[in-house]
């Protein structure tokens, strides 16, 4: 299934085939994964293995969410919806940490409760331990894959910054889902291990307690980025900076009265700015110096497609 976005960096559009990759290398691992895991939770009886194939059922349903979400994204703007369906891309981001995250959550940390009730001895579990094994070995490529696609678009800026002020949720989401994926596994591991180790099963039960932590832990932190997306965010401070400076520069405008940026979605900036011009000028020069500043706009932030400019007349405070 292609993907076709468009995801605006630096002074140029970037290809978001990157995330595409990312997103599809997740999925594909996630199914097999969960179908193994449920089989090793039926045979086994850990709780902590049910709990991970709950998780991995989590993400692909996340990494299908994603998938629609950008397929509406891409929908043409209509009169009820003037600026487009951009944001599909934000409000399917949102409900992959809200709704998914949360319920897998919840659902495991009722499990590890129910197992620590009544606990239940481990069967043949070198299976769990086996498949956890092959599982961190494959969610480990998966991490890779986007951990490769991100180091292309997030430039200097560490993970942390590139997850907190990327504009295109899909890379962030796909990144979160696969460390705390291998950190569930890294918990069931532990738990599975130490009750074979000990024979005491209340370790299974703890794990499976800690990877529900984990994942309500995730969703929080999904849920407050994604959050401020849909409320509305402006350009960066270098994007924001690129603009006036445009504006400043386009013949005939004078000075920047004020200016206020909106995404509309992941590569749709609006502009909204009231620009000081001559006041002998022409309704022909204005319209003329609109023309230009807005050419002056795109050329540094090419994301900037709707730009409204007022103009006006400088005056001393």
């Amino acid at each position: 299934m292609a993907l076709e976005f468009t995801l605006y960096k630096g002074n140029s559009y970037m290809s978001t085939e990157g995330s595409n990759r990312a997103i599809i290398a997740a999925l594909a691992a996630n199914i097999g994964i969960a179908v193994t895991k449920f089989i090793a939770a039926a045979i086994s009886g850990s709780a902590s293995m049910f709990a991970e194939a709950i998780h991995s059922v989590a993400d692909s349903g996340n990494q299908l969410l994603l998938i629609v979400g950008g397929k509406r994204s891409r929908r043409q703007a209509t009169d009820a919806h003037p600026f487009g369906y951009g944001r599909s891309r934000y409000i399917y981001a949102f409900m992959v940490s809200i709704v998914l995250f949360s319920i897998g959550g919840l659902f495991s940390i009722v499990e590890g409760v129910s197992k620590l009730q009544e606990p239940h001895e481990l069967e043949a579990a070198w299976l769990p331990l086996s498949v956890l094994a092959v599982s961190i070995v494959l969610e480990s490529f998966s991490l890779r894959t986007a951990l490769r696609e991100a180091k292309k678009e997030r430039g200097s800026q560490s993970l942390v910054q590139f997850i907190r002020h990327a504009k295109s949720p899909e890379l962030p989401v796909v990144m979160l889902e696969d460390m705390a994926a291998l950190l569930g596994l890294a918990l069931a591991f532990a738990g599975i291990g130490l009750t074979v180790i000990t024979g005491n099963p209340m370790f299974d039960a703890l794990g499976t307690l800690a990877i529900g932590a984990l994942l309500l832990a995730v969703a929080v932190i999904l849920g407050a980025e994604t959050s401020s997306l849909l409320i509305g965010e402006g350009a960066t401070d270098g994007d924001t900076a690129q603009i006036r400076k445009a504006l400043e520069g386009a013949p005939g405008v004078s000075s920047v009265i004020h200016m206020k940026t909106l995404y509309l979605g992941p590569e749709e900036l609006m502009l909204a700015a009231k620009i000081a011009v001559d006041a002998s000028a022409s309704a022909q020069d204005i319209a003329r110096v609109i023309d230009e500043a807005e050419a002056a706009v795109r050329a540094v932030v090419p994301a900037t497609r709707v730009i409204y400019l007022e103009p006006d007349i400088a005056r001393e405070n």
